[in-house]
């Protein structure tokens, strides 16, 4: 219910706003890809063929709850716009990945490899970068 003015000098150091989008992100109950769907995504980034991979993770996108799909979307073509600019901002996909794949994906327990899952939950994020235009 908080009024922001984006106005206000503190809000003019991105890191602030991203700082702030990440902590949102990470603190919602269920990532924006729900506990449900993590494993199928990691198994799906595992295929080696890359025209079946390639499907599958459309496939799984699709397959979000329309709020979750929905706004992937618009974060995702935001993501995109960010990597358009990587020579200024030394912002690559691999960046990106690295930064919000943790955040947008996590398994509901942190039983387990965590690195391997990190591994994976970057290249999933990598992947729906590199091709946006076909998953959405």
């Amino acid at each position: 219910d908080e009024q922001l003015d984006l106005d206000d000098g503190r809000w003019e150091d991105i890191h602030v706003v991203t700082g702030a989008l990440k902590l949102f992100l990470r603190e919602l109950p269920e990532p924006l890809v729900p506990f449900s769907h993590f494993d199928k995504f990691i198994a799906a980034i595992k295929i080696q063929d890359l025209s079946l991979r390639g499907r599958c993770i459309r496939d799984l996108v699709l397959s979000l709850p329309p709020a979750h799909h929905d706004t992937m979307k618009v974060l995702f073509r935001h993501l995109c716009r960010v990597v358009e600019h990587k020579e200024e901002n030394r912002m690559s996909v691999q960046s990106v990945a690295i930064v919000f794949g943790p955040t947008l994906l996590r398994p509901a327990s942190e039983e387990g490899n965590m690195a391997m899952h990190m591994v994976f939950q970057n290249q999933v994020v990598e992947h729906i970068l590199n091709h946006y235009g076909y998953i959405f």
